[in-house]
């Protein structure tokens, strides 16, 4: 079975609740849809209720099941600027700056999962991976004792021989751009907490670099020989090691040749790149050289789920960022 249908089933055996602040979006309103169908949350879309049922009406879609929000007219929205305030003011935040943010679908969504009221949030259809992470990052914060939030994707090669039957963590393909090493630790633990939570598996983390155990000297080697350091320190029963090549993680012959009696080496299940550069590159690398599926990115390391979409994101690709969603909040 598909890593993606493993995480529906999953989705459906304990039903979360999930926000979509695009709601008057086309492919928003066909995803929820089928999403309430297949049983895998319960949705809450933020819009005018008239413009929903319309982009509804013109695909046959029902929005049975399916909760609608205004955020313009809501009876939420004055508690929700009072929290909202509270938590910003410090940062020079009004009063009145904030009854108008949480007018806006983005701000109100991550103030409904602030307060409870959704377990999680999916949204970047038409919005940026920047105005989707502001507000996240603003308002739910990184978990507690993660002092960075990052990202991952799941990649799904067809060749079982790589990761767990083929499957793979790539972490961090969208969030920042040149971690520095404790950063670049913090990351490597949030990609093996997602590999235990998305995907079944027992992480084996691969600190990726161009040298193997001090094959080459450079300051970005030794960036990730000081991260791969720190994150031992706070996980000590964490299968992890660098810095590795990438052969040297994912083939045995060349991981027992490069790195004799390594834990990770040549059977790495999750992948931590040095820089965005390098783990953006490569997960798409995977995905179109590779034949891989890549699902992502996903949000990790922080406080309340919130996931990105891409702009070209498909109806099933919002079905499948949703079921992730939900299951990170289980």
């Amino acid at each position: 079975m598909a890593i993606i249908e493993k995480i529906k089933a999953k989705a459906a055996a304990n039903v979360k609740t999930i926000v979509l602040p695009e709601g008057e979006e086309e492919r928003n309103v066909q995803a929820a849809a089928k999403v309430v169908e297949a049983g895998l949350a319960n949705i809450i879309m933020l819009g005018d209720p008239e413009k929903v049922q319309a982009v509804a009406d013109k695909f046959g879609v029902s929005l049975k099941g399916i909760t609608i929000v205004n955020p313009a007219t809501s009876d939420k929205a004055p508690a929700y600027a009072d929290t909202l305030y509270e938590l910003r003011k410090a940062k020079g935040m009004t009063t009145e700056q904030a009854a108008k943010l949480v007018s806006d679908p983005m701000y109100y969504g991550v103030m409904m999962v602030k307060c409870g009221d959704a377990d999680g949030l999916v949204s970047g259809a038409i919005h940026s991976t920047g105005d989707m992470l502001r507000p996240a990052l603003q308002i739910i914060k990184a978990k507690p004792g993660m002092k960075t939030v990052s990202s991952c994707f799941m990649i799904e090669s067809p060749n079982p021989a790589f990761g767990d039957n083929g499957l793979l963590i790539f972490s961090d393909c969208a969030v920042n751009l040149d971690p520095d090493a404790e950063q670049l630790a913090n990351i490597a633990l949030g990609a093996a907490d997602s590999a235990r939570a998305l995907g079944g598996m027992e992480p084996r983390v691969a600190m990726l670099s161009f040298s193997t155990k001090g094959s080459a000297k450079h300051d970005n080697v030794t960036k990730v020989q000081e991260a791969t350091r720190m994150a031992k320190e706070r996980a000590p029963d964490l299968m992890l090691d660098g810095e590795l090549q990438l052969d040297a993680a994912l083939i045995p012959s060349v991981g027992e040749l490069k790195a004799p009696g390594s834990p990770v080496a040549g059977k790495a299940n999750v992948l931590v790149f040095p820089d965005l550069q390098s783990g953006n590159i490569g997960y798409k690398m995977a995905q179109r050289l590779g034949a891989a599926e890549a699902y992502g990115p996903i949000l990790q390391g922080i406080a309340k789920p919130c996931n990105d979409l891409s702009r070209g994101c498909s109806v099933d690709d919002i079905v499948a960022t949703v079921a992730i969603t939900a299951v990170q909040a289980q």
